[in-house]
């Protein structure tokens, strides 16, 4: 309904136009030594301007837009006005000559821009635009987001807000690891996610291994809320629309069916009841036997070589070999260091990750981000003072 309104209202636009016009045009058309040509010349204009602008909007439809159509018709529309306001004598003419020419243009360009969002939308082409708010707000950043999206074909304003904040926080954390200088103390590994961003890779995927390589837990976003229970989950017979809310639903009463009576008080076993007054007198009382002490085993004497005696001993007991062999010591600071120097690789220290790899592959333990931290800056320091003392020497 809306769409046949506003296509009569173009029309009737142009109809009026093109009248107003054909007589204005054909009396300078005679002046000018047109002859009977001036009669055609006005309809050839304006059948022009209509046929230019009719096929400018049929192939911005199937994607093949032709801008030079748009140009030409505008500069006849420009020539119908200037035609028209050759004939009026006074700037008023003139101005109200002009009024319809713009008014029929204006609204083949509205339709032009209808014709091509719906296009590009059809054929998921349509590149969002960045908020005009976030312009004035914020001009440096939003260009260099607005940047991105035109290089990489970023389409949703959305997601690319998401990607900005996620690489936002993403920075917050290493900086708050690393101190104002992360860029320069933090492993390469921790920035190539970042390095990556640029080039529209997002860091949903590269992300967690660069925390994991920072000594960070690798947990970028906080995860969606999920339900408790996997029965409260939606199956394929019943859709999650149907299904009622587990945070507003009502408690429900459940009825017993089983046999059990609340109200049922068992009745005591005369010969098993307790009486607190009948007790064993203190003379009947069971006496308890005092502990025994060790007896001693008697001595033995043996002859000792320098003619005197000694009380034989009972000598070594012999291990049991079923006995379970003692655990393994742990490994000491040095033992560390040592898995911490055979982890480098090239040139530079070694990674967080590396060093926690080698030594839980060593030595079966696993350390705390923590600890992994102070144990890299601890030998990190040591291993540059080695290198500077076998520099001097």
């Amino acid at each position: 309904m809306l769409i046949g309104v506003v296509i009569t209202g173009a029309v009737v636009i142009a109809g009026i136009g093109f009248a107003g016009s054909y007589a204005a045009v054909r009396e300078l058309a005679v002046k000018k030594g047109f002859g009977d040509f001036a009669y055609f010349f006005p309809i050839g204009i304006d059948a022009g301007i209509c046929v230019l602008l009719a096929l400018d909007l049929l192939l911005t439809w199937i994607h093949m837009p032709f801008p030079l159509l748009r140009q030409a018709a505008w500069l006849l529309t420009v020539a119908t006005v200037a035609f028209n306001a050759a004939v009026a004598s006074d700037p008023l003419g003139m101005g109200m000559h002009a009024v319809i020419p713009v008014l029929f243009v204006v609204t083949v360009e509205a339709a032009r821009h209808a014709v091509g969002r719906i296009a590009d939308i059809t054929a998921d082409k349509h590149m969002e635009g960045v908020r005009l708010t976030r312009w004035l707000l914020s001009p440096v950043p939003t260009f260099l987001l607005w940047r991105r999206m035109k290089l990489w074909e970023l389409r949703s304003y959305d997601a690319v807000i998401k990607l900005e904040q996620e690489r936002l926080v993403y920075q917050a954390r290493l900086r708050s690891r690393f101190g104002r200088a992360w860029r320069r103390k933090a492993p390469v590994e921790s920035l190539m996610p970042l390095r990556l961003a640029r080039y529209g890779v997002p860091l949903a995927e590269t992300a967690p291994a660069g925390l994991a390589a920072a000594g960070i837990e690798p947990q970028l976003m906080p995860a969606p809320r999920q339900s408790v229970t996997p029965a409260l989950e939606p199956t394929a017979q019943e859709p999650a629309e149907e299904m009622p809310s587990q945070w507003f639903a009502a408690q429900q009463q459940v009825t017993y069916q089983g046999d059990y009576d609340p109200t049922y008080v068992p009745e005591q076993d005369p010969q098993l009841s307790y009486d607190p007054q009948q007790q064993v007198p203190a003379h009947e009382q069971v006496p308890v036997p005092a502990p025994r002490a060790p007896e001693s085993e008697p001595q033995v004497p043996v002859p000792t070589g320098a003619g005197g005696t000694r009380p034989l001993g009972k000598g070594t007991p012999e291990a049991d070999p079923q006995t379970a062999q003692a655990p393994a010591a742990a490994p000491t600071d040095e033992d560390l260091y040592q898995v911490f120097r055979h982890s480098i690789e090239g040139e530079g220290m070694p990674t967080p990750g590396a060093f926690a790899a080698n030594l839980q592959a060593q030595y079966g333990m696993r350390l705390q981000a923590r600890d992994l931290n102070r144990y890299m800056d601890q030998f990190s320091d040591r291993l540059n003072a080695e290198l500077m003392d076998e520099h001097i020497a």
